[in-house]
């Protein structure tokens, strides 16, 4: 692959194309009404692979961490300074890694990178934390390998760490509770109110008419400041006679800005044992206050996505889509490599972001993942950090 590194606005002059997924066409711009979105390239990383995730502590301090796809698991950590992107060595307070390991924004002022994919203990509690100037080692990180890790300011962190357990950091020492049942995820609505999702297998619904086997269903918990409460969560069961090994459960819960509790997951089976089959079915909750309640169903291609973000106008979702808040289902377009890269104008691509996040005190939105080149005989996937266009 003929590699660039560059950014967004070195490709004005030249422009970069705008098709649907996985479509070939002109190399020109996104062009659509005002108020359209479209995702820019901010940067396009000098090799094969992909990023991972992505941190804003502001305009011009943002990281980036990702893979490259060499023919060995290479970790790349890299920095924006405001000026240009460069590839940074990865802090020698983490240790070696072959993964890529995960950014976590603690706070406004400081950044932790924490280790992913090690099986040796002592290297799971060697954390990394930037403050702007440098990186040094996290003195107390939580104990294990943590699952979710959410940070609602640098004195209220949680972490799942165990089957049914969790750590919270008050700023001075991390706390051990237990959850009712076992937790997939995590949202930080406020002080002393955090949800989280999983499932349990005891209890109403779980029954089968085969003895020794479950039907798993959906559970939620909330901690309200001392402990964690399990909380009535609608069931979920497919009509007799059940197809093999079903199972519900919810596997994501997210808080929006004005307190508003959602969460999202799947009534399922083990496919390709009978026929006719069901259909699986999406659950989409909602907290009204006082219990769990559909939601409304989104329009067009917005129906199944779930989100990943919020600003005032609206919802990000994953796979590029956008739900304004009066309800318009939104596809944000997308550029094409420029040929440089050596993604031929023939070629089918494909944008698959793993995070995006906000400038802080801006309307800006990045996001980092890669684009997938599909072509005959030297298909790639190239790194990019992408910025959010607004209008036409």
């Amino acid at each position: 692959m003929a590699a660039v590194a560059v950014l967004a606005t070195a490709f004005t002059a030249a422009g970069c194309g705008a098709e649907s997924e996985g479509s070939a066409g002109k190399d020109d711009r996104p062009k659509g009404p005002a108020g359209a979105l479209a995702w820019e390239f901010e940067h396009i990383a000098d090799f094969s692979g992909e990023l991972t995730d992505v941190a804003v502590l502001a305009k011009d301090d943002i990281w980036a961490v990702g893979s490259e796809n060499n023919g060995k698991s290479n970790a790349r950590l890299l920095h924006y300074d405001g000026t240009k992107w460069k590839r940074e060595p990865l802090p020698e307070a983490l240790g070696p890694t072959a993964y890529p390991p995960k950014l976590e924004e603690i706070g406004e002022a400081e950044l932790w990178l924490r280790p992913q994919g090690s099986q040796d203990p002592a290297a799971v509690n060697r954390w990394a934390k930037w403050d702007g100037t440098r990186w040094s080692a996290v003195p107390d990180p939580p104990p294990g390998n943590p699952g979710d890790f959410e940070a609602a300011s640098a004195d209220d962190v949680w972490a799942l760490t165990g089957e049914q357990t969790a750590q919270h950091w008050d700023g001075t020492r991390w706390t051990a509770t237990r959850l009712p049942y076992e937790p997939a995820d995590l949202a930080v609505v406020g002080p002393d109110d955090v949800w989280a999702v999983g499932s349990r297998s005891t209890g109403p619904g779980t029954e089968t008419e085969y003895s020794g086997e479950e039907y798993s269903q959906p559970a939620s918990m909330h901690w309200d400041g001392t402990s964690w409460k399990e909380v009535d969560t609608p069931q979920a069961r497919f009509e007799e006679p059940l197809p093999p090994e079903p199972g519900a459960g919810l596997d994501q819960v997210f808080a929006l800005d004005d307190g508003e509790v959602r969460a999202y997951g799947l009534n399922s089976f083990n496919h390709g044992e009978v026929e006719p089959e069901p259909d699986d079915e999406y659950i989409r909750l909602r907290w009204d206050g006082s219990k769990w309640a559909e939601q409304q169903e989104a329009s067009g291609g917005c129906t199944l996505r779930t989100p990943v973000g919020q600003e005032d106008k609206g919802l990000f979702l994953d796979g590029n889509w956008y739900l304004t808040d009066d309800g318009k289902c939104v596809k944000i377009k997308r550029h094409r490599l420029p040929v440089s890269t050596g993604a031929r104008k023939a070629s089918n691509q494909s944008l698959w972001l793993e995070e995006i996040h906000r400038v802080p005190g801006t309307d800006e939105w990045l996001g980092a993942g890669h684009v997938q080149v599909n072509q005959s005989g030297d298909p790639f996937g190239a790194p990019v950090v992408v910025r959010l266009k607004r209008g036409g």
